[in-house]
């Protein structure tokens, strides 16, 4: 079997992970979380801090994601007072959204929450995700006015593999400092590394600093499933590039990219020129990365498009040697979890 091919394969992904060192809570401060520096040229590893970043980055322009986690999950009845969980994907068009439900339900069901809260059934799909939009007894809801209900209501939505229950702190930690586009239903995790002191430092140093919005749906936890990697259909996700941002991609400047999110943006406004839409990107092996210079990330769960994503840089053999580096090195893995940066 030629290397490439060994390359879409699903199975060849994986790698065990220790269940102690996945991180449940965040590392504090933000600064002490380890970092994982990857050196392409030298072919060499240097296990560093977040705090030092200013110091070992080349010169190049920095670029985050400010969407703003929502709080997605809440909890309601159903007209026989059973209880069901709601959990929000994403906004759809004409008010409407995706969701996934803990709980049966049937077609124009409605579903009783807090602060006279309703949501009616409008289609329930083969996949097991449901169609709903939200009222109350006057007025049906647009998406901002769902988002602000959600934030004195809902619930933080931790990760599946963070196995407990939100707490206040999160609705802290789970946000980036740059956090400001209401649409997310999972944090940009990368970017949760920084705070202020860092940002400033960065600025000292000639990095500028740019953002795009990418909203993380939930389908960023959706593992493939398919052993050939390239029949897997991505998930798409709403974005939005400034003109500031088009400009610096569009140049010939290096740039960093602060997470995945990032990452996939970045290269489908180099492919498609386009500014605002839907980012269906799947970055692996064999579609690599066109504009992007340096990643900055966490560690991914095994099988996943993150993980791939990780390969389209430098490469899958070279991604799980420096997993397993990790690891031996007990490195916090997932949202919560330690970083890398490949320069």
């Amino acid at each position: 079997m030629k290397m490439n091919e060994k390359d879409l394969l699903l199975s060849n992904y994986d790698y065990n992970l220790p269940a102690e060192l996945i991180a449940n809570y965040p590392i504090l401060p933000k600064e002490n979380a380890k970092l994982l520096v990857y050196e392409r040229s030298k072919d060499q590893i240097s296990h560093l801090h977040f705090k030092d970043l200013a110091k070992i980055l080349p010169p190049c322009d920095i670029v985050f994601n400010d969407t703003k986690v929502i709080k997605a999950r809440i909890y309601g009845v159903k007209e026989n007072g059973s209880k069901i969980e709601l959990f929000i994907n994403n906004p759809l068009q004409h008010n409407d959204f995706l969701v996934q439900i803990r709980g049966k339900v049937k077609d124009e069901q409605i579903l009783y929450f807090e602060n006279s809260l309703k949501a009616k059934i409008k289609k329930i799909n083969t996949d097991g995700t449901r169609v709903v939009e939200f009222f109350n007894d006057e007025k049906i809801f647009n998406h901002h006015e769902v988002f602000e209900i959600l934030e004195e209501i809902g619930h933080i939505p931790l990760p599946p593999y963070i196995k407990r229950a939100d707490e206040t702190d999160d609705s802290i930690n789970y946000q980036s400092i740059f956090a400001k586009n209401q649409g997310a239903v999972a944090a940009p995790t990368a970017s949760l590394h920084f705070n202020k002191t860092m940002i400033s430092e960065l600025k000292n140093n000639h990095h500028n600093i740019y953002t795009i919005t990418l909203h993380v749906g939930a389908g960023t936890f959706k593992g493939v499933e398919c052993e050939n990697i390239k029949d897997h259909k991505m998930h798409s996700e709403f974005f939005y590039i400034n003109d500031e941002t088009c400009a610096l991609i569009d140049s010939s400047k290096k740039i960093l990219g602060v997470g995945t999110t990032v990452t996939r943006c970045i290269e489908y406004y180099h492919r498609k020129k386009t500014k605002e839409g839907f980012c269906d990107l799947f970055l692996h092996p064999q579609n690599k990365p066109q504009r992007l210079d340096y990643l900055l990330t966490n560690f991914h769960l095994p099988k996943s498009t993150l993980i791939m994503l990780v390969a389209s840089f430098i490469g899958r053999e070279k991604t799980l040697e420096i997993y397993n580096e990790a690891i031996l090195n007990k490195y916090q893995f997932y949202s919560y979890g330690d970083g890398m940066l490949f320069i």
